[in-house]
């Protein structure tokens, strides 16, 4: 594939975020996708054979750019109050750049689209991978590992920041109110981590107690 080719793809893909982002998943066609790319909405077609497969390879490039750009700052968190602090602040960036309102309409879209489905999926798996790793650090050690499930605990972490986007926009101060909430949770854990021995084996002990029979995610009873 010559250096052109690739070009206009990446334009197609350029132009078919910028269209969710303008118009929402119902206002995506080749057409609108075109005008924003800037190209003949044949080239569409062209370089993608439907506008599905264009949107299906423009919301997983989009991800993986975006996640990238973080993975950096992922890696320096050692604390879930400083991986709230960095969720804020990625929520922000994202909301302001129009990101998070196009993975919202694209798991809007996914709903009654199956085509839809499995780039969706694909793209949080990316954030929630990232996200995983972060918490299974930051919990190593920690009198509530017994009880953390750290893969069930990043799909709530990034499912609960997607579903923010829609929120804000009926009550910007509930979702204040949500982050908040995550963050004196974050500062408990934080405090628990901080006990002495005795009352860390105390904990423990306890914990261990209420936990008996459960069976672990993925487990076997």
């Amino acid at each position: 594939m010559n250096s052109a080719s690739i070009s206009t793809r990446q334009r197609l893909m350029d132009g078919a975020v910028e269209a969710i982002r303008r118009y929402g998943i119902a206002g995506v066609s080749a057409r609108t996708v075109a005008g924003c790319a800037g190209v003949n909405q044949a080239l569409v077609f062209y370089h993608f054979g439907t506008l599905d497969e264009l949107l299906v390879a423009a919301c997983q490039a989009a991800t993986a750019e975006r996640v990238a750009d973080y993975r950096g700052r992922f890696a320096a968190v050692r604390s879930l109050s400083e991986l709230l602090d960095l969720g804020r602040e990625l929520h922000e960036q994202e909301r302001q750049a129009g990101n998070l309102a196009v993975l919202a309409q694209v798991l809007a879209g996914a709903q009654t689209d199956g085509r839809l489905a499995p780039a969706a999926a694909a793209a949080l798996r990316l954030w929630t991978d990232e996200i995983e790793l972060v918490l299974r650090r930051v919990l190593a050690g920690s009198p509530l590992a017994a009880l953390a499930d750290p893969p069930g605990l990043a799909r709530a972490v990034a499912a609960g920041f997607v579903g923010l986007e829609l929120y804000e926009g009926v009550d910007r101060a509930g979702a204040d109110d949500a982050l908040a909430a995550l963050e004196q949770l974050a500062v408990l854990v934080d405090v628990v981590d901080d006990l002495g021995p005795v009352a860390r084996r105390a904990l423990q002990g306890r914990l261990a107690r209420r936990s008996r029979g459960r069976v672990p995610p993925g487990g076997r009873s």
